[in-house]
């Protein structure tokens, strides 16, 4: 299963997400799709994530996991990278949300569908206890990074996953406007990534 996990104020409508699903079920592979609509609370956002997965496995049997996560969405991805041996692919990962997102208490609009999230000091925290000092296997990633991105700094990024394989965009922005050019190469990483049976620490 591939999982997509997407970003602050985000939803499962935003134009990666509805690319990628698009694209697999081109392939025949709509059941592999996992995107779901992620809670404000970090720890929440995890949670559901992780009881997603057992779900599917407890249905289907599949054990072949494989992460997507774009902005704060890349942020958790590491987290559950880390945690349980997933590979991930990031694209434009936030690397220190908890400073980036200090600016944004308070209700925030989604950008899809109308509504709003309130942020609260206490997700700040959620987010710290979230952090991943560094990554462990770096070959467990694929790190997408824009240097146009006029949200988060890609030279955080590139520090943050040194090893990982990496995919600098020379320019375009936060949201990858020209994700589409990209997507063939995520599904192809989480294909055979995910093939691989979790490292024993």
């Amino acid at each position: 299963m591939i999982v997509y996990l997407h970003g602050f104020r985000s939803s499962p409508a935003s134009f990666k997400a509805r690319l990628l699903a698009a694209r697999l079920e081109e392939r025949g592979r709509a059941e592999e799709w996992c995107c779901p609509m992620l809670p404000v609370s970090p720890l929440d956002a995890v949670a559901l994530v992780e009881r997603e997965v057992e779900q599917r496995r407890a249905a289907t049997g599949d054990t072949h996991v494989a992460l997507v996560g774009s902005s704060l969405g890349g942020y958790f991805a590491t987290h559950l990278a880390e945690k349980h041996g997933w590979p991930a692919a990031l694209l434009n990962p936030a690397v220190v949300p908890q400073r980036d997102l200090s600016q944004y208490l308070g209700e925030q609009p989604l950008w899809h569908g109308g509504g709003s999230i309130v942020v609260e000091p206490r997700h700040l925290d959620e987010l710290r206890t979230l952090a991943v000092a560094s990554v462990t296997r770096p070959e467990r990633y694929y790190l997408l990074a824009a240097t146009g991105d006029e949200v988060l700094d890609y030279r955080e990024m590139l520090a943050h996953y040194p090893g990982a394989r990496t995919k600098l965009i020379d320019g375009s922005d936060h949201a990858i406007s020209e994700f589409a050019s990209y997507v063939d190469d995520v599904i192809a990483f989480c294909d055979v990534a995910s093939a691989v049976p979790p490292a024993v620490a």
